[in-house]
């Protein structure tokens, strides 16, 4: 897993709640922000460690609601976890929060051990997207190591292809094509061909872009 200290916003126009929640947070390792409203929210620089945002659903005057900026931080690129908290019961409203990939839609009042579970569970999410997003950055890293003929070995091994067919699709003998595939498995650090495969299949699917900010 990621290792240090994870970053819990919190995001409530009622100071207890933000207050109590932030307690909590707190008391159990966590690094806390709290804001009254999703405009603070929007100017803060988000960290690049693990987080997770609790966000209330509605807010007084012009500020934009919690899925609004649910959809703007989405449109962005920003994927950190969202547990929404509301103090209304609105089936159309969770129903939405969670198609988006909220982690957890909770009605108040809600009890200390459910919002600290539902943390818990959205640190664990952006812990595995920073895993994946490492995983695909050190891939790419390798493959910018290849040779213009070993990436085109590479891609040929991914459709199946053995040396021999390699050989004739290159117009090369199957000593050279061995000798290039041989080099290229080594500067990867792959031994088979499904690895191969897996490896061009996470850097196809790419990762999530990474936050630079909310606003």
């Amino acid at each position: 897993m990621i290792s240090g200290q994870a970053t819990v916003y919190v995001v409530d126009d009622e100071v207890q709640i933000r207050n109590s929640i932030g307690s909590l947070c707190e008391e159990t390792g966590h690094q806390v922000k709290l804001f009254a409203s999703t405009d603070e929210f929007l100017a803060e620089s988000l960290s690049e460690g693990p987080s997770c945002l609790v966000l209330d659903v509605r807010f007084p005057g012009t500020s934009p609601t919690g899925l609004e900026l649910q959809r703007r931080l989405l449109e962005k690129g920003v994927f950190i976890p969202i547990v929404f908290i509301s103090g209304y019961s609105d089936v159309r409203v969770s129903v939405e929060a969670m198609k988006r990939g909220a982690v957890e839609f909770l009605p108040k009042p809600f009890r200390e051990q459910e919002i600290l579970d539902a943390i818990r569970h959205g640190i664990e999410r952006d812990c595995r997207r920073m895993e994946r997003e490492d995983a695909v950055r050190d891939a790419r890293q390798r493959v910018e190591m290849l040779t213009s003929r070993e990436r085109e070995i590479m891609m040929l091994m991914a459709e199946g292809l053995v040396a021999k067919q390699i050989a004739a699709r290159l117009g090369v003998s199957e000593v050279t094509a061995k000798v290039h595939r041989a080099r290229m498995m080594r500067k990867l650090e792959l031994r088979s061909p499904i690895e191969v495969v897996r490896l061009i299949d996470s850097m196809g699917r790419g990762a999530e872009a990474p936050r630079a900010g909310a606003g």
